[in-house]
């Protein structure tokens, strides 16, 4: 397989179909109900709240500092499931390959994408795969759709943002968009810079678990903590007001932002998740966040505020404010 391709005829649903299938996707992602290479999943739930969500991945390169587009696939989905207080439990995947990708390159991204799953209990229980002409893709695109299981006396939804909660930041901003970028500039740091792609469930549930009254979760992915922010101040009707020394970023972020002119608020996060909680919430909402792995440098970074509804103000290190807006277009194309 190391030296093997991607050819038309793996699309074809024939012997090398199957052959895809078994010697891959079944290897790495097996499970009883994915096993029954039926062309869709019969799964029991019992009578629940069920949380529904859908994603696409084209980011370019596939494989980038700390991940590739495997991982990153499982584990945006997975999130986007859990930013709703919802346990994720299962999803499908579609694939849609390039003829010239090598069969060892599509061997690592299902297996990374294993990986996360058994790091969740997460299960892929259907899927799909084409194939396109080399040239007409991009080596690899991924669909992920996730179903997930919800308490109904949860609810997080960014409209519940009220005046007086206090706004946490789970950790340093923009680390996968730079991640990105730095592999296609060919940008040098002085430590290794990654991708912060990781899959949140695991510290969501530990703090809906302890706090079970936190209003609103979002992770900031695709237009940063800027976009974020912007969408839960339209959506609650409230002013947000963050203040910028308390803004957590990276030094090789902030570096790689001001020689490439782009602002952390809007670069792309895939491991972090916006919290908003009331302020008597907001000291264990922070020490339940630092005592999981991926939350260690959490940090309040502002609140919500009865003036300028609707609006996002940032407070600067100079004494001064101005409006965060929400970005017209992406900086950083491709970075999902």
């Amino acid at each position: 397989m190391k030296n093997e391709i991607i050819t038309m005829a793996h699309g074809g649903g024939g012997i090398k179909t199957q052959g895809l299938i078994k010697d891959i996707m079944i290897r790495h992602l097996k499970n009883p109900i994915l096993e029954k290479l039926d062309d869709g999943a019969c799964i029991n739930i019992p009578e629940a709240e069920l949380v529904f969500s859908t994603d696409s991945y084209v980011v370019s390169p596939i494989f980038f500092p700390g991940g590739n587009i495997g991982r990153l696939a499982a584990c945006g989905t997975i999130n986007d499931i859990a930013m709703q207080g919802a346990e994720p439990k299962y999803l499908s995947m579609g694939l849609i390959l390039e003829e010239g990708l090598a069969l060892h390159d599509l061997e690592t991204v299902i297996r990374s994408m294993g990986e996360v799953l058994n790091e969740t209990g997460v299960l892929v229980v259907t899927g799909d795969t084409k194939v396109v002409e080399r040239g007409k893709g991009s080596a690899i695109f991924i669909n992920t759709t996730g179903i997930g299981i919800r308490n109904p006396e949860i609810d997080v939804h960014v409209s519940n943002a009220r005046p007086g909660d206090v706004i946490i930041l789970t950790g340093t901003m923009g680390d996968h968009g730079i991640a990105i970028m730095s592999q296609r500039e060919g940008l040098k740091f002085e430590s290794d810079l990654e991708s912060d792609v990781a899959p949140l469930w695991g510290m969501v549930s530990k703090l809906l678990h302890e706090v079970p009254t936190v209003h609103c979760l979002r992770d900031p992915t695709r237009g940063g903590v800027a976009a974020a922010l912007c969408d839960i101040a339209e959506t609650s009707g409230s002013g947000i007001r963050i203040q910028e020394p308390t803004l957590p970023v990276n030094k090789e972020v902030r570096g790689a932002c001001n020689l490439l002119g782009l602002d952390p608020l809007n670069v792309a996060n895939e491991g972090k998740s916006l919290i908003i909680s009331s302020e008597a919430d907001s000291a264990q909402v922070l020490k339940t966040i630092k005592s999981h792995k991926l939350g260690k440098k959490a940090a309040i970074i502002g609140k919500v505020v009865y003036e300028h509804p609707g609006m996002v103000i940032l407070e600067t290190k100079i004494g001064g404010e101005r409006i965060v807006e929400m970005p017209s277009g992406e900086d950083l194309p491709r970075i999902c």
